[in-house]
């Protein structure tokens, strides 16, 4: 094995480029890793960590692309002589027709933008990407900003800014929207509708809409805000933004708001103006205090697969029925332990908000994976969320490469102590081309008695890879396949709870009655 870098002078690519390309060098025979990173000191570290770093590597400078690729020497001689070739042939999202977007020249410049131009979507490195927003506000379009690493004190700013012009900054760390029917970043095919959706949870906004789709349902618009949006440092002002644009959109009737927990303050200056809007809202904030007092006109829900049925009644005016839950046999001792492993950090954080009181303690990290063996599995209950920094630092992010969820998995199924296994699986622009097929080979290759299990699909059948297309993949492999992650966390309740008979019924939705 040999550990090659290359630096590529003055060469850019948003990060979900970079993660596309490194995971399609990664496959061929004789490649044990590759990392496509911007040469920044920040990710130069990264790879120093994880031992992928040479003397030229160090060479790089902020704006060069770094390629870093281990394995047999003529696999990396062949990895890095496709870089430059892959990059401009339009691998990733960020290309025509992958984004959901028009076919066109990207425009590098704000300065060359097409008269009428509304929205500009900002993938540079996080040191700039300030400055290019701004650009963009003063030239009177909204702002998605995919870019991360941008100071705190930045995105406020902007956001301050934005607000006194009326426009929306989307991020930064944006990695989810659907404006008037157009998928930005990582985002499905949703027919149009009379939801507008508002959230600081990609995968979360991703869940709920998809679910609507199923229900009937649509979306008008679908707003990011960026996780530290709801933070106290940023205050929600893109989610407040977001709200007062769907309140006043003739095309939305129904408003959905979805975040993992934010500050408790924020939450509560949210949900105050929600109920003021004139259109009921519904909203999905994962680890909030239901008790907490709820305006008149606001449904509180507390989980994602609840937002879309209470959203999708009020949309449809009728009512959405549960899902029947599969019959899975539990396992017998000494199987007994939960291993869900998330590409999606919002799910792993609902499984872990439902399943704590039935299950108690819930480990949420793991060793990582050595290179020719399994990585060891803790003692206890665990929850992954395999898209989190630890995990990707030099990797891209399973939603586009599964090979380090892949090892955990092949390490749940062989743990004889597993009861059940939980998996996502993300398709839609931006995810990989066929994100089921390396869990399905690991399914096959699994014991005769093997745990179950339980898996389930985020996206429509309109998404490129197919909902019903991924949904048998996984079938075929001996999965269990249900509609949401709340789904999945009720099955596991059932088959692991002290009474095999508990089935976590969907939490009643309060609806405020007060003012």
């Amino acid at each position: 094995m040999v550990l090659r870098n290359a630096v590529h002078k003055d060469l850019y690519a948003d990060s979900v480029a970079l993660m596309r390309v490194a995971a399609r060098l990664a496959e061929p025979p004789g490649v044990e890793t590759a990392s496509l990173v911007m040469g920044t000191p920040a990710n130069q570290d990264v790879l120093a960590r994880s031992e992928l770093l040479t003397d030229e590597g160090r060479s790089a400078g902020p704006n060069d692309l770094l390629v870093a690729v281990r394995g047999a020497p003529d696999a990396v001689d062949a990895a890095l002589a496709q870089v430059v070739e892959a990059l401009t042939a339009g691998e990733g999202p960020g290309a025509a027709g992958d984004s959901g977007a028009a076919a066109g020249p990207a425009v590098r410049s704000l300065a060359g933008a097409p008269p009428g131009a509304s929205l500009a979507l900002i993938s540079t490195p996080g040191q700039y990407a300030a400055a290019e927003a701004l650009k963009a506000l003063r030239l009177g379009m909204h702002a998605f900003i995919f870019s991360d690493h941008v100071p705190v004190e930045q995105e406020v700013a902007l956001k301050q800014e934005a607000a006194r012009r009326g426009l929306l900054v989307m991020g930064p760390d944006c990695g989810t929207a659907v404006i008037s029917g157009v998928p930005l970043g990582f985002a499905n095919e949703i027919r149009p509708g009379s939801v507008g959706m508002v959230g600081a949870s990609g995968t979360g906004l991703q869940q709920v809409s998809s679910l609507l789709h199923s229900m009937g349902a649509g979306v008008s618009h679908l707003i990011g805000t960026g996780s530290r949006d709801v933070s106290v440092d940023v205050g929600g002002l893109t989610m407040r933004a977001g709200l007062d644009a769907l309140a006043a959109d003739p095309a939305t009737e129904v408003i959905v708001l979805v975040s993992k927990p934010p500050a408790p303050q924020v939450a509560e200056q949210l949900l105050r103006h929600a109920g003021t809007l004139g259109k009921p809202v519904v909203a999905c904030f994962l680890g909030t205090d239901e008790s907490a007092p709820t305006p008149a006109g606001v449904t509180l829900t507390p989980t994602l697969s609840e937002a879309a049925r209470v959203a999708a009644s009020l949309a449809t005016g009728a009512a959405v029925p549960d899902e029947e839950l599969p019959k899975v046999s539990a396992p017998a001792a000494p199987r007994r332990l939960l291993r869900a492993l998330y590409a999606g950090g919002t799910f792993a954080h609902e499984a872990v908000c439902l399943l704590t009181p039935v299950l108690g303690d819930i480990t949420r990290t793991a060793p990582p994976p050595v290179p020719g063996s399994l990585p060891a599995l803790p003692e206890s209950h665990l929850v992954l969320d395999l898209g989190d920094d630890e995990f990707t630092e030099g990797r891209p992010h399973p939603m586009i490469d599964p090979t380090v969820r892949t090892a955990y998995l092949k390490a749940a199924l062989a743990d004889p102590t597993t009861a059940a296994v939980v998996l996502d699986v993300v398709i839609g622009h931006g995810a990989a081309q066929d994100p089921a097929a390396a869990l399905a080979g690991a399914l096959a290759e699994a014991p005769a008695d093997a745990p179950p299990v339980i898996a389930f699909v985020v996206g429509t059948d309109a998404d490129p890879q197919g909902l019903t297309a991924t949904q048998r993949i996984l079938r075929d492999a001996g999965a269990h396949v249900v509609d949401s992650s709340t789904t999945a966390a009720r099955v596991c309740a059932g088959l692991l709870s002290d009474d095999g008979d508990l089935v976590l019924t969907p939490a009643a939705s309060r609806i405020g009655d007060t003012a």
